[in-house]
């Protein structure tokens, strides 16, 4: 392993981080229609896809941790390779949220989707990701501060399914498992734009050195907007 050039190994480390974030946004995708079509054989593609995930991230950690003990990079190259592993952690963890999504299904379904606009919830989060992980290959500091901003949208959204959910609950009749499983899938698609913005951070940690923090107010925010 010490015989190649530092950089290639960065780089072959790298496509496979990026490899890995794309086969986990199919599989959230995939959950996403397989609940709102109870599309049963797809939920079942999603568990297998998910411990192939799972093995993945373990694989690539394991390779990062070696390569830190093999050539005790410094500098620019250390940051890369600590990104490269807190970013792998957050996409495994988006590939949790397609399985916590799939186990909804018995209670949802076309209607309850279309009703609180998961899917476009869905692409939103979705498209997060997608640029969290194009502005770590270009090591883009605005795309990353882009992706943060995007943020905010999802938190509206999940604010909005939020005061819905509440609404609903004191009609009569009222399906109270339905409109739990709501809350989950609003809930598990917020927490995927949530990784999305770690991920920007951590591109800003490896762009400029320096290690940003938000606050977490989302509970905040939603009893405010019951308020509103």
């Amino acid at each position: 392993m010490s015989e190649r050039p530092i950089h290639e190994y960065i780089k072959e480390l790298s496509e496979a981080l990026v490899q890995l974030s794309e086969k986990v946004l199919q599989n959230f995708n995939e959950a996403l229609y397989a609940v709102t079509h109870k599309d049963v054989q797809t939920a079942r593609k999603i568990r297998i896809v998910d411990d192939e995930i799972d093995q993945a991230e373990v694989r690539l950690e394991e390779q990062c941790l070696e390569f830190l003990a093999l050539h005790q990079p410094v500098a620019r190259d250390l940051r890369t390779m600590v990104t490269i592993i807190k970013i792998n952690d957050d996409l495994e963890r988006i590939g949790d949220l397609a399985v916590h999504i799939i186990e909804r299904m018995p209670e949802l379904g076309y209607e309850v989707m279309e009703r609180y606009e998961f899917e476009k919830m869905g692409n939103l989060s979705a498209t997060m990701v997608r640029k969290a992980i194009e502005a770590f290959v270009k090591r883009d500091r605005q795309l990353a501060d882009k992706v943060c901003a995007m943020d905010e949208d999802v938190d509206t959204m999940h604010r909005t399914v939020f005061k819905k959910v509440a609404n609903a609950m004191k009609a009569c009749n009222t399906d109270t498992e339905q409109l739990l499983a709501v809350l989950s899938v609003s809930r598990y698609i917020e927490r995927m734009a949530d990784h999305a913005t770690r991920i920007a951070l951590e591109v800003i940690y490896l762009v400029t050195g320096e290690i940003v923090r938000h606050s977490d107010d989302t509970f905040e925010k939603l009893i405010q907007s019951l308020k509103d």
